[in-house]
């Protein structure tokens, strides 16, 4: 998928979890910051290895993964 070129899986790095660019920063990170109410900018200055493009594309793979498929949390 091109526009989530910097989304990146790699079993030696971080367990084989979605990373930005192959580095030790998941995206189940950055959407704990958002999520917690860090603004972008926020971790751009916390992260200064981190661009903006990196924080965008996991914000869509999250949404991607988030549309990919529907779970019966009933049980039934």
């Amino acid at each position: 998928m091109a526009q989530l070129d910097r989304i990146t899986h790699n079993p030696a790095v971080m367990g084989g979890k979605a990373c930005i660019r192959g580095m030790r920063v998941t995206v189940g990170m950055i959407l704990g910051e958002l999520g917690s109410g860090a603004t972008i900018e926020e971790i751009l200055a916390d992260f200064p290895y981190l661009e903006r493009e990196d924080i965008l594309q996991a914000i869509r793979y999250g949404a991607w993964l988030a549309q990919e498929r529907e779970l019966d949390l009933t049980g039934t």
